[in-house]
């Protein structure tokens, strides 16, 4: 029998509960701000991470007993002047953190003013060192850094037995940081470059860079660019008869290059920092594309729209091993508590002193039919 006594401590505490549920979901949503290209050579890649971080919250913000999270986004058409000025604006109006940037460029303009205000900056699209060294508090990575992956191209191109590499990369901090992962990778083999050239960001004038680069005749290019410039450099390099074959890092956006080099894309291989979409081998896969599926379609699944999903996921863990009141600090440690955890097979390690999530890195390449496989 339930006496009157329990009775009352127990309707008690459900209404509690109930008052905290009301409250969370009456609470003003917890605003993420993303500065990142919506527009321009490189707006693919801002759109794909940003519908699947969408995605993700969407699911999230549908259960009850939390604050609900939005990404409030401004458009920098990936040029770091711009960044500065969103930047400055998403702080100003209070965002709670800075979510998903796209680049190393913009992402580096973005640094000091995060640094600056204690903002957490968390899951920029870049695997630049120079975001990462030196170490910030409040700055959280994902993603493996280029290093890591070109380290990985030129162990594959050197077990082929392919040691005449040249480099193609943008003209600005993101090229010459996969260059510089790139020249590091080939001096520890005691190689260099057979050849270097460059593109202007934003830029598809790739004439020079194709003529000095097939004069070389190298076995491989290693590319560090954005999608349309890499696509337009392989294009034109096999019209001038190169043979041999190309390496991009996955800035460049897997699907993106898929799409703009069409049939021509054959045989180009792509570094992934973030497990397939498209095997269901992956836990994370399967999750991803049932509620992409059950979404309606609109978020299609790439790599891009994959490494948005999986950002949102680790950064609301953090939201919810938060201590105490909810506040930037808290998020920060809340992040810095995820040890070892497995989301869907991708692991996610922090720590006080360590603040990259992962050194996943595996190839992929592109078919023929324009479809990807890793």
């Amino acid at each position: 029998m339930i006496n009157r006594r329990h009775f009352s401590m127990a309707a008690g505490a459900a209404a509690l509960g109930g008052f905290q549920l009301a409250r969370a979901q009456s609470e003003a949503p917890i605003v993420l701000g993303q500065s990142a290209p919506f527009s321009g050579p490189a707006a693919q890649l801002g759109i794909q991470f940003y519908q699947g971080a969408k995605l993700y919250l969407d699911q999230y913000n549908a259960l009850p007993g939390h604050r609900d999270v939005e990404i409030r986004f401004l458009d920098d058409g990936y040029e770091p002047d711009r960044t500065v000025a969103n930047t400055q604006k998403l702080i100003a109006e209070d965002a709670f953190a800075l979510f998903g940037y796209i680049g190393t460029p913009t992402s580096l303009a973005a640094l000091p003013l995060a640094v600056k205000d204690r903002v957490p900056f968390v899951a920029p699209f870049t695997g630049a060192m120079a975001l990462r060294e030196p170490f910030h508090r409040n700055v959280f990575h994902l993603r493996a850094s280029y290093n890591d992956e070109t380290a990985l191209i030129v162990k594959q191109l050197t077990n082929l037995g392919l040691k005449k590499i040249a480099v193609f990369y943008q003209n600005d901090a993101y090229g010459k940081a996969g260059l510089d992962g790139a020249t590091l990778a080939l001096a520890q083999l005691d190689l260099k470059p057979a050849a270097l050239a460059t593109v202007e960001r934003n830029s598809v004038d790739v004439a020079a860079a194709v003529k000095t680069i097939t004069a070389a005749k190298p076995d491989a290019v290693i590319q560090v660019s954005a999608y349309n410039s890499c696509a337009a450099f392989i294009r034109e390099a096999r019209k001038a008869g190169y043979g041999g074959t190309f390496y991009n890092v996955s800035f460049v956006g897997t699907q993106a290059l898929a799409d703009a080099l069409g049939k021509d894309g054959a045989g180009v291989v792509v570094t992934q920092v973030v497990p397939s979409p498209y095997s269901p081998a992956n836990a994370i896969t399967r999750e991803f594309s049932d509620v992409a599926k059950k979404s309606g379609g609109a978020t299609k699944p790439n790599f891009s729209s994959m490494e948005g999903y999986l950002a949102a996921k680790v950064l609301t863990e953090g939201l919810r091993r938060a201590p105490g009141k909810l506040s930037r600090d808290g998020l920060i440690q809340g992040l810095e508590s995820i040890d070892r955890q497995q989301f869907g097979g991708f692991e996610v390690s922090f720590s006080p002193k360590n603040h990259v999530a992962s050194k996943f890195v595996e190839l992929s390449m592109i078919t023929g039919d324009g479809r990807i496989r890793t």
